[in-house]
């Protein structure tokens, strides 16, 4: 049985639902208008569909219902979630590598070798994975799984955001 995973998107996804610029969307974080984060998962950032679709209309920009269709196609069984405290625990490569007790190339090898259970989503080019696929599919392969990593993820300790792009007009000189 498939995932069942909120509706999730990073910049690429954002680009594609209002038919702009990945730059565009990047630029929208920047200066502010695309807000903080809903999730960061190997310090890429993602957000709630809800909280892009906050976004529709936005300097003429709009979301068309074919593009949103399209979107939503893309993640069977995906629900609508309003509230990132409702988001179950999301993790990349990075945090897949530490509750594994692995380095990121061992995960990356997992994968092309398919010893490692499929990504549950992939957003913006990245694989994520529930925390829980993570662990049931360790467990089935008799890896082991470091209880430290493990219940830091819990808890919502997550890896810093990778620094990316100019600063904000806030932070010039």
């Amino acid at each position: 049985m498939a995932a069942q995973l909120p509706y999730l998107v990073g910049h690429t996804e954002i680009a594609a639902l209002f038919g702009i610029e990945r730059q565009t969307s990047q630029k929208w974080r920047t200066d502010g208008i695309l807000g903080e984060p809903d999730l960061i998962a190997s310090g890429n950032p993602y957000w709630l569909l809800a909280t892009v679709l906050q976004l529709d209309g936005h300097s003429g920009r709009e979301i068309t219902e074919e593009r949103l269709a399209q979107y939503k196609a893309t993640i069977p069984g995906g629900y609508s979630l309003a509230d990132p405290e409702g988001l179950p625990v999301i993790v990349g490569i990075k945090e897949a590598a530490l509750v594994l007790g692995a380095d990121e190339r061992a995960i990356a090898r997992w994968r092309n070798r398919r010893t490692i259970a499929d990504e549950d989503l992939k957003l913006s080019g990245s694989p994520l994975w529930l925390l829980d696929t993570l662990i049931a599919d360790a467990q089935a392969r008799g890896r082991a799984v470091d209880p430290e990593a493990h219940a830091r993820l819990l808890a919502g300790d997550r890896l810093s955001q990778k620094p990316r792009g100019r600063k904000a007009a806030s932070e010039k000189y």
